[in-house]
């Protein structure tokens, strides 16, 4: 059955409809979804997981991409919102700043602000965090020293442990530093565990040895903009699977991907921005 004829008074009520729809969506997408943080909660099992962990919280943050592109005092309540939840770990999967010429004076203004966990806090570099073409050493170390001076432990393919639980931090992949055999040799696997890798095509690499558990990863941002129900048009990733949120792996491994904090561009759609917490249970 076809519907009623559209009248001209009918067209002139879709066309007026349609034109106050496109500025209010791109209000949305521009002001306002960008800034529009979700907490997310969930449970995080791990393998062998010490007693005393078990139900403590551990938070991730991804992509905060400290820089012109992100306003400052949204970054800062941001950090306030993980302090509020009162973490007893924090861990930084990559892209602390965005990559551009005058970085040291946004670094030296928000890195005290980061939000630390009453137990441990640690964290790994993006691409983003070494500079132009993801080649500058100078960027990485300046940045991974204010990190450190922030109160984080940055891992550059090295393993630190809190309390039972081995965190183990890769490198950055784009910038030629993934380096999962040397990250992981110390690694045992009769022990909790779990790694930190910001490109999740990094799970897709040889050099694992065995690992089996979670990673956390970050750099899709989601895509940032995602028609409902359609993959996004844009994604920074060799392997387009991989979007965001869980994912199961190969080898017993498991992969979780989060959206970031931060952009490149100000613009989200159906992708909000995320910080993650994890409740910690044993396996």
């Amino acid at each position: 059955m076809s519907g009623a004829p559209l009248t001209r008074r009918g067209m002139i009520r879709t066309l007026v409809g349609a034109g106050v729809a496109a500025p209010v969506l791109g209000v949305y997408t521009w002001q306002i979804a960008p800034h529009w943080l979700e907490i997310v909660e969930r449970g995080l099992a791990i393998r062998h997981l010490p007693d005393p962990l078990i139900g403590k919280k551990l938070v991730q943050i991804s992509d905060l991409h400290i820089g012109p592109q992100v306003d400052d005092n949204y970054l800062l309540d941001c950090f306030r919102r993980v302090r509020e939840l009162a973490p007893e770990i924090v861990v930084y999967t990559g892209d602390f700043i965005s990559r551009y010429y005058d970085y040291a004076v946004r670094v030296e203004r928000m890195f005290p602000h980061l939000p630390l966990g009453s137990l441990a806090t640690c964290g790994i570099l993006g691409n983003h965090d070494y500079g132009l073409n993801c080649i500058e050493q100078k960027v990485a170390s300046h940045v991974a020293s204010a990190a450190a001076q922030a109160g984080i432990v940055v891992l550059r393919n090295k393993i630190s442990e809190v309390a039972g639980l081995q965190i183990v931090g890769m490198d950055d992949f784009w910038a030629g530093r993934f380096l999962p055999g040397l990250a992981l040799r110390g690694l045992d696997r009769q022990r909790a565990a779990i790694v930190l890798s910001h490109n999740p095509d990094t799970v897709d690499c040889a050099g694992w040895n065995g690992y089996e558990g979670w990673i956390l990863a970050g750099h899709t941002h989601g895509g940032q903009c995602k028609p409902p129900f359609l993959p996004p048009p844009i994604l920074p990733v060799k392997n387009r699977r991989y979007v965001a949120g869980e994912y199961p792996l190969t080898g017993g491994r498991s992969l979780y991907i989060n959206r970031g904090v931060g952009h490149l561009i100000q613009a989200r759609f159906n992708v909000r921005p995320e910080i993650t917490v994890f409740q910690l249970t044993k396996a």
